[in-house]
């Protein structure tokens, strides 16, 4: 049996607050995770910086944002990747 080391996770206050930025309503751009409830979502955050945009372009570019919601983005996608889990399915072959 393989043994993976077991995700820990300190969720501190800042982490929490930083969280609570990130609103899901299913009326506002389909119900993806949205920042602050603007029509600005988490995945427009992330697909920015993994093109090469910096903090402070995504602030320029989008007056409304604020530091911390970057932050919050961020915090948003490694919560969900550390959610992730793999099951071996055994096909018989």
């Amino acid at each position: 049996m393989d043994h993976y080391p077991k995700r820990v996770i300190f969720m501190d206050k800042n982490n929490q607050l930083l969280l609570e930025r990130i609103t899901i309503n299913p009326d506002v751009m389909v119900g993806k995770p949205t920042i602050r409830g603007l029509r600005i979502t988490v995945g427009q955050i992330l697909k920015a910086l993994s093109g090469g945009l910096t903090q402070n372009d995504l602030l320029e570019d989008y007056p409304e944002l604020e530091p911390e919601d970057i932050q919050a983005a961020l915090l948003y996608a490694a919560e969900r990747v550390g959610e992730e889990r793999v099951f071996k399915i055994d096909t018989g072959v």
